[in-house]
């Protein structure tokens, strides 16, 4: 007797609490993220992650944070790029065909970062993620 595997009929729905724990409207409970959001959310924080900062797995992370206050050269964007998707094959299984450029702007102590990916197990578009990394030291 053949076992059916009916997992391939339902619809995979990813799923993730809200970090500023704001009451839902309706439900009175946490508020959540799903499926692309959710996906976005955990991209988002892997990459803000300072390598070293999960006492859980201390190879979680990058050194996006550090390179902020360095010399930028196209060698160290092709590194940040490297970490980046690295990071995400490695630690973020729902997510494939990872593209990340970085750009340093002149002058500016800023690093710009855009991130494409396709999610797995769902039929999306390929997602994008642009961000502004900024010095906060004075």
């Amino acid at each position: 007797m053949a076992l059916i595997d009916r997992s391939k009929n339902k619809s995979q729905v990813f799923s993730d609490i809200s970090l500023s724990f704001v009451k839902h409207p309706v439900t009175n409970d946490v508020g959540i993220f799903t499926n692309e959001d959710a996906i976005r959310r955990s991209v988002m924080n892997l990459v803000r992650t300072r390598l070293g900062e999960r006492f859980s797995n201390n190879l979680i992370g990058t050194q996006v944070d550090d390179s902020l206050f360095e010399l930028q050269t196209n060698f160290d964007a092709e590194n940040i790029q490297d970490d980046i998707i690295l990071l995400l094959e490695n630690f973020e299984p729902r997510v494939s065909n990872v593209n990340c450029q970085v750009a340093f702007p002149p002058d500016t102590n800023e690093l710009n970062v855009a991130i494409r990916y396709d999610v797995t197990g769902l039929s999306l578009p390929m997602q994008n993620i642009e961000f502004v990394l900024q010095s906060t030291r004075l």
